[in-house]
Parts: C-alpha cells; structure tokens; sequence
C-alpha cells in the first residue's frame, strides 16, 4: 500500500504516520463525508489468515460500538487489495511513548491526570465487556491540549485467533507492558489491562518501564517473578501513598490489583487533583526568653514576705542532670510580664495603708488617757 492509493474508492491515503509491527499508520482523506481519518493497513502476513479475518471484524464492531471521550472512535473496517483495513478518527498530536522520549519523564502533577483518562477510557470499554489486551504509551494518544485516547481496541484479540503455531510475541500484547498472566500464555483480563496501565504508569513517572531486556523471553521471566525497583529510587519526592499504588498495580496476582481500569482511575483522582505539598520548613531552635528588668521596690512589694525566693547562682543549676534524664530541648516556662513603671492609684497597697490610718488613730486615742492620769498625780496650781 503506498500513498496516494484509493480504498475502495473512498480512502485516499495521503501521508504515512508511523508503521508497526502488525500494520502501517496513514493519514487519509475520506472522499465520500470529506473529512481527515486515519487509518490502520495490516499486514499481509495478518491479513491472509482466515481465522484471523473473522475475529477481526467481529473485535472491529465491538471497537466501533465504543463512543467515549478518551476512546479513538472507529468510524469504519474493510478489505481491499489483499490487505485488512481499519478507519478511526484522526488525532493531532504524539503518541504517549513519544512524549516520553521527549521529556524524560512526567512530574506527578503533570502525570497522573494522564493516566486518569486513560483508566477512563479503559474502564468504559470494561464496563462494555471488552479488554483492550496491548496496554502500551504507544496505543495512547495524546492531542496538544493534553486530551489523552486510547486506540486499537480488540486488534490483539483477533490476533489471538492465529493458529498456535503461527503465534508471535504480539499476539498476548507488548512484552515490555504485558501482564505476568499473558507471559505465561493465559487468556488477558481486565486486570491484565490495569497490570499494563501499572507498567505505563510507572514509565510514565520515572522515564524507564520497570523491567527491560533484550529477549521476549526474558522479559517475560521477569514480569512473572521479579520486583521492580522502588519508584522513589528514581523520584525521591513521589509521594509515598502514590507509590503504593503503583507497586500494588504491578502484583504478580491479578486478585492483588484493582479488578478495573474504573478503580484504578478513582483511587488516582486525588493525586490528580491535589497542589503538590509544600516542603517542610527547617527546625528552627528555641530561643531564650527576653531578660526582664523590674524595679526592686515593686518586685519586693509584690513577692509574698512569707515565701522569698532565694536568689539562685548560676554555678548551682545541674544542668548535666537536666540533659541526661531529658534528651529532648525542653521548653522554656514563660516568663512573668511585670509593669515596671506604672505607680497609678490601683497598684497602691490600700491593705497597708489601713494598717496604718488605724495605728495613727490607736496612738492618739491614748494620748487623752495619759494626760488625764499625768494632771491627777500633778494637779495645776500646786
């Protein structure tokens, strides 16, 4: 198939966008309703297969009976020159894995609302009975205002239609993003597909998928049995609850994970949502209290007589006992706040004052009674 070609006298391809290893990526021009598509051309090999044909078509109509925001529509699926067809909506943009290659990396904010649309879009076509079976950043799209969608529902299941004998590592999905149970020849799940958004989740936030080799075979092994390397390995700020998320994404054990792409999106929406948190500020130590100067007739006024308090030296505080028996900084006792320089008439000790006025009025109440008892003994005039 090369550029230009009509298709059933209305697809003309105009530019080819990528090639895979099942089929060719064009861009098309639809002549008959004269809109932009693209379109999927698979391979001869693929197209041949009689068993492969069938289930094509059948996983073709469930594809096009989803209708969702982050699903690639498919508007259409044919036969023509010897060669299989599928018709979707055209996307502007870059695949996820491109992106990736790009950046490096995602920070979480930037990220996880990624990942939320695609658990959309993947949850939708689950709650419809269909598992998508090839999870990877290269099936997710991405357009410049970050809208994600997923695509090539169902190519992976008719592609298990293959006699076993003509089976290749495609069939069961990417080896780098399949699940342990498709490694081992199972049949995929909806738990496969959030194993596989685990493994994009993961490449998504450190920039590396968490197993990599250079066989199908090996990385088949180490889906099945080995421990990815802990996420905060490669980001030390992710937040720790994120992280557990991810590591119980990638469980060997499909009842160990989220059983849908819907409840995995859920449990993601905070990370999504919520401003990343600010950094703790640096312990700051505890200063000592201000020293306070107080007029010595005030502060012995308002000391109780009955209990003065001894001045302390400073040679006398056991400070090494202090620090042995409490290893933490203890906190100073705050300080008495004294007004030193106010005299109004309510700090006036009125109890003394009484005190006094009748001391004055006893002293001369007797001095009558001893001038009476001093003119009996002398008499005037004598």
């Amino acid at each position: 198939m090369t550029e230009g070609a009509l298709l059933n006298d209305r697809y003309k391809l105009e530019e080819k966008l990528g090639s895979g290893g099942m089929a060719d990526v064009y861009r098309a021009h639809d002549v008959v309703l004269d809109r932009k598509v693209a379109i999927k051309v698979l391979r001869k090999d693929y197209s041949d297969n009689d068993n492969f044909q069938n289930q094509f078509r059948l996983e073709a109509r469930s594809a096009a009976n989803l209708s969702h925001p982050n699903i690639v529509t498919v508007h259409d699926f044919g036969f023509a020159d010897g060669l299989l067809y599928i018709v979707m909506e055209l996307i502007p943009g870059k695949d996820l894995k491109q992106l990736i290659r790009e950046r490096g990396r995602f920070s979480v904010e930037q990220g996880i609302p990624l990942m939320i649309q695609a658990c959309a879009g993947v949850g939708y076509a689950h709650r419809a009975g269909l598992a998508h079976c090839d999870i990877k950043p290269h099936n997710m799209l991405v357009s410049k205002d970050m809208r994600l969608k997923v695509t090539d529902f169902g190519i992976a299941r008719a592609l298990a239609s293959v006699k076993p004998g003509e089976r290749s590592d495609i069939v069961w999905g990417s080896p780098l993003y399949f699940a342990p149970e498709q490694a081992l020849g199972e049949p995929p799940t909806p738990a496969s597909d959030v194993y596989s958004l685990g493994v994009v989740m993961y490449e998504l936030l450190c920039g590396t998928p968490p197993f990599t080799a250079t066989t199908a075979d090996e990385l088949a092994r180490l889906h099945i049995s080995a421990r990815p390397l802990s996420i905060s390995e490669y980001v030390p700020d992710i937040p720790p609850a994120l992280e557990e998320i991810v590591m119980k994404v990638l469980s060997k054990e499909p009842s160990a994970r989220y059983r849908t792409a819907d409840q995995l999106g859920r449990v993601l929406q905070k990370f999504g949502t919520l401003p990343p948190l600010p950094k703790p500020e640096p312990e700051q130590q505890v200063s000592s209290p201000p020293v306070i100067t107080v007029r010595q007739d005030i502060a012995e006024r308002l000391s109780p007589p009955s209990q003065p308090r001894p001045a302390v030296q400073p040679e006398a505080v056991p400070t090494q006992n202090y620090q042995s028996q409490y290893p933490y900084q203890a906190q100073p006792e705050p300080a008495v706040s004294y007004q030193t320089e106010d005299t109004s008439i309510e700090n006036i000790d009125w109890v003394s004052v009484g005190l006094g006025l009748l001391a004055v009025i006893a002293v001369g109440g007797l001095f009558p009674f001893w001038l009476m008892v001093y003119l009996s003994y002398f008499p005037p005039g004598r």
